[in-house]
């Protein structure tokens, strides 16, 4: 059976995903990392990329001898997931996103990193922010979220999975979004799924961004039936 890489999104970390590996198959070999300068890890870059994220990924993959893998990628993880799909196909078997936003341009990256001001957010929401510092230590967060703003600017400007860049994703991949996930919308979501080749599309209901709002054991019975479904 193919292993399985759970790939987190921006400002998360390996640990949103312990109780999604602890409900998938047990013949299943699951593996998990954190991005550079998430989850404790040190910055290897002066910025954070989609390219170098997926870079990392292959690094993990040859360290630890995997030749072909599939991907279930949350938000920035299933866009480095479908990254890998385009550039590094012979190493991605199947991919699954959810929340992953796919349409981007200059004005959607200044809404969305207009959230991102951690002066506002202390003010605001000072036990997520807690929780983000607990999450990251010993790394400072007011550098993990300016990379993160960098980020998402470029992608603003220049996005690397345009709907001409996802139409040549051979492999099969299901795009995943909750139906009341106010960050990706339904209609985006599905217009990219219109271009995959081979293509799948899964509207979660009474589903917001959060993946801790995520019914998990539902995604557990969808991610067995995608990725092994002869079992």
């Amino acid at each position: 059976m193919i292993p399985l890489l759970l790939l987190h999104g921006a400002l998360g970390s390996a640990a949103m995903f312990d109780q999604l590996s602890g409900l998938m198959p047990k013949n299943l070999s699951i593996h998990c990392l954190n991005f550079e300068g998430h989850g404790g890890q040190d910055f290897n870059h002066p910025v954070f990329s989609i390219e170098n994220f997926a870079l990392q990924v292959i690094g993990y993959l040859d360290y630890h001898e995997i030749p072909v893998i599939n991907v279930f990628g949350y938000s920035m993880g299933g866009f480095v997931g479908l990254y890998l799909a385009k550039h590094f196909p012979e190493r991605i078997g199947k991919v699954v996103t959810l929340a992953t936003k796919l349409n981007w341009n200059p004005e959607i990256a200044k809404r969305e990193t207009s959230m991102l001001n951690l002066s506002k957010m202390e003010i605001k929401v000072p036990a997520f922010v807690e929780e983000l510092r607990q999450r990251h230590a010993p790394q400072d967060i007011s550098i993990l979220m300016n990379y993160t703003i960098e980020l998402l600017t470029t992608l603003g400007n220049e996005n690397p999975l345009s709907p001409e860049a996802l139409g040549t994703i051979e492999c099969p991949v299901m795009l995943a979004v909750g139906d009341r996930d106010s960050m990706v919308s339904v209609e985006e979501t599905m217009a990219a799924y219109r271009v995959l080749p081979k293509g799948q599309f899964w509207v979660i209901p009474s589903t917001p961004h959060p993946f801790e709002r995520v019914d998990v054991q539902r995604l557990v019975f969808e991610l067995s039936c995608f990725f092994n479904p002869s079992s």
